[in-house]
């Protein structure tokens, strides 16, 4: 990334968005172009404190482009609708397909580099793994029309003959952390233990309706979104080959292990009841995911990755206890 010109990040009023947001300015960036829809005042918070030189509204970010052509050396693309529980594939397929689109096209025309947001949801139930290559993009059925959008969008810039100069999709797996305080049902499973544990001293946990799996024994690749922040930024700096990338830690922890790290941060005795997964996302729910991360330590990237008891342990005290934003 050179400095001369600014940078674009979408969805900057976002968990991941405003989160990077603040680290670019912690780097040393302050030349920023913040995009996102900025009616929502519940996220208001997260730009507080921000260094940047302009928020524009994500539906007149093109208008916008197109007034300054030339002015932009990297987009940071994590702006998406990303409720996994909005069924109507119409909505994904006009913020996280057609909206892409036009993105891509403007880097390409510009060559802009171009890191967007994919999504670790393309890999749905993990019959095909979770490795980042190419070749099982086409075969990928994610369980839900959020994962879908991302899988297709995946395919699509993948079938591309002209492309950003450096392009980079990145699969963020199961990401927590400050900033996220607004996403309801969609917010990590820490920031739901923590609460649930403020307000009855207990957290509830979905049971296992898998033979292969203990209650409280799902696993995912939790990653913090520091690391999150980092490894973005990493590739726009370091150029590797361009491509989809996983972001997460190559490893898999249990919930339980999350909810104990939670009241271990907290000095509480640990208390767990399990109850039914709705039925409504029961057939679609994930048992295990695991980041396969081969391809992105292959760039160079050698920074070590937060443990999940690193992560929840500045989460919680540092942030939610604080009722702090980054």
């Amino acid at each position: 990334m050179h400095i001369h010109h600014n940078i674009v990040v979408t969805g900057a009023a976002g968990f991941i968005g405003s989160y990077l947001t603040g680290y670019l300015n912690q780097v040393g960036f302050e030349n920023l172009i913040l995009v996102d829809n900025f009616s929502d005042e519940r996220k208001f918070r997260n730009l507080e404190n921000k260094k940047f030189l302009a928020k524009i509204d994500r539906e007149e970010f093109f208008d916008w482009y197109a007034a300054n052509p030339g002015s932009v050396d990297a987009v940071f693309h994590l702006g998406a609708r990303t409720d996994t529980t909005e069924m109507d594939y119409e909505v994904h397929r006009k913020w996280n397909l057609e909206y892409s689109k036009k993105v891509w096209e403007l880097c390409t025309r510009d060559n802009i580099p171009l890191l967007y947001a994919s999504s670790a949801a393309t890999y749905g139930g993990g019959e095909l793994g979770y490795t980042d290559s190419h070749e099982i993009v086409p075969q990928l059925q994610p369980l839900n029309p959020y994962g879908q959008s991302k899988n297709d969008f995946d395919a699509w810039a993948l079938q591309q003959e002209s492309n950003p100069p450096n392009w980079y999709g990145v699969k963020f797996f199961n990401v927590f952390g400050p900033n996220e305080y607004h996403k309801g049902r969609m917010a990590s499973v820490i920031l739901h233990a923590y609460r649930q544990i403020k307000e009855k001293g207990e957290v509830k946990l979905f049971r296992s309706h898998h033979p292969d799996f203990e209650d409280g024994g799902q696993k995912r690749d939790f990653i913090y979104v520091k690391d999150v922040a980092r490894m973005c930024v990493w590739l726009l700096m370091a150029c590797p080959s361009s491509g989809l990338y996983n972001i997460g830690t190559g490893r898999a922890r249990t919930f339980h292990d999350l909810v104990s790290a939670v009241f271990d941060t907290l000095k509480m005795q640990e208390t767990i009841t399990f109850i039914d997964t709705p039925e409504d996302i029961r057939d679609k729910y994930q048992y295990f995911t695991r980041a396969d991360m081969k391809k992105f330590l292959a760039t160079g990237y050698d920074r070590p990755f937060y443990t999940l008891e690193q992560g929840i342990y500045e989460y919680v005290s540092q942030y939610l206890e604080k009722d702090a934003v980054y």
